[in-house]
């Protein structure tokens, strides 16, 4: 018999693949982003509050950047979306759901749910990051999904760690790579199998997890359920999600969205002199350092006075050091207060009391990691348009 936590999730299954039947992501209204072309409708998907709308298939929902101000940690049902196949799965059953271990191993596995849910778990706090976070402001512009900053945010998740599993199994000597499948699928069979892969040491870390919880709740169905990889520091692209099947080999995995797909220049910025093609690439990896003014957008007009400006930081695992905040156009430097720490691969909020004098302020934020990393005062561009972290500006008017 189900208990009451498993028929909820059933029941929410279902009304999921009813909504997408019924076509009942429907526009409700529409904002327009800060760059060319930038208009975009908000959509309301079963699970999700309102969220702006990139595509519908496969769905690719940018959470609204106002909610980043509500506090370090992303709701679920704000979570942003990216897939990139359309055959996403709407009739999981979590009863007859298994994760198949196999390939290099002593004793391929296939676990339940409730046999993964029964194993010693853990709790992360960790950013997830789309690559292309922010691709709508490169100049020049380039192809792909053009995000404002909303492709990201911040999750407790709970699960077991991937280490706990391939010990199970027992990985075999001269083992290389660990890859990682979900069943999400192509639509044709002309498209690639979405299939990410991890060196064996990574995937060992004990940082890396298997995913079944999402802020004390089972994943969302559009953000994983039943079971996701976490990879805590790395891009979004590495985060598979439905996983079903992972297989140990003892060579370079070459599948297309490793060797092709999702590279970066192989250069010490992962940047290019615009309009440039690389010499050589390899596949995006950790963050970049990153942070974001969240309590007052470009354009604001603000009334003269005192007010607290607010934001929040993160970077690839090396942990907040400092944000600093400019109001003179870069010229001068603040330090901000960090707020709780919730573990390095976590956003960090900050704040700052400010009195601003009546004219026109260029108000810039700017954070330094643990290791000693900072933004870049220029943007780097690359052709794909990934890691865009740039010291970020906003501009008011006090009145």
């Amino acid at each position: 018999m189900l208990d009451r936590r498993e028929w909820m999730k059933r029941a929410g299954m279902a009304a999921l693949a009813a909504g997408f039947d019924a076509r009942s992501a429907l526009a409700l209204d529409s904002v327009t982003l800060p760059f060319d072309n930038g208009e975009r409708p908000l959509v309301k998907y079963p699970q999700k509050r309102p969220m702006i709308g990139l595509t519908s298939r496969p769905p690719q929902l940018e959470t609204p950047f106002h909610i980043f101000n509500d506090g370090p940690i992303t709701p679920n049902n704000a979570f942003f979306v990216r897939y990139h196949l359309a055959g996403v799965p709407l009739d999981i059953d979590p009863d007859t759901f298994t994760l198949e271990v196999k390939g290099k191993v002593d004793h391929p596995l296939k676990l339940s749910l409730r046999e993964i849910r029964k194993l010693k778990s853990t709790e992360i706090v960790a950013v997830n990051q789309c690559s292309g976070n922010s691709r709508g402001f490169f100049s020049p512009r380039v192809a792909g999904g053009q995000l404002a900053n909303g492709a990201m945010g911040n999750a407790r998740w709970h699960g077991v760690p991937l280490k706990t599993v391939l010990d199970i199994a027992g990985v075999q000597q001269g083992s290389k790579q660990v890859t990682f499948n979900g069943m999400d699928g192509p639509v044709s069979d002309k498209t690639p199998d979405f299939v990410k892969a991890l060196d064996l040491d990574h995937a060992r870390d004990g940082d890396v997890m298997l995913a079944y919880g999402m802020n004390g709740e089972d994943l969302p169905v559009l953000n994983g359920f039943p079971l996701r990889l976490v990879v805590p520091g790395y891009y979004g692209t590495y985060w598979v999600k439905h996983l079903n099947e992972i297989t140990v080999i003892d060579h370079e995995f070459d599948g297309f969205w490793m060797k092709t797909a999702y590279r970066i220049p192989d250069t010490p910025c992962a940047c290019l002199e615009p309009g440039t093609a690389p010499k050589a690439t390899i596949p995006i990896n950790r963050f970049d350092i990153r942070s974001f003014i969240t309590s007052v957008a470009d354009g604001a007009k603000l009334k003269t006075g005192k007010i607290i400006l607010k934001g929040i930081a993160f970077d690839g695992g090396k942990g907040i050091k400092e944000v600093a905040v400019s109001t003179d156009g870069g010229k001068s430097w603040t330090s901000a207060k960090l707020g709780r720490d919730f573990g390095k691969y976590s956003f960090r909020e900050w704040h700052l009391p400010l009195k601003l004098a009546a004219g026109d302020h260029e108000v810039k934020v700017r954070a330094t990691s643990n290791a000693g990393e900072t933004q870049p005062d220029a943007p780097r561009w690359n052709p794909a348009g990934y890691m865009r972290n740039v010291v970020e500006t906003v501009r008011v008017s006090v009145v």
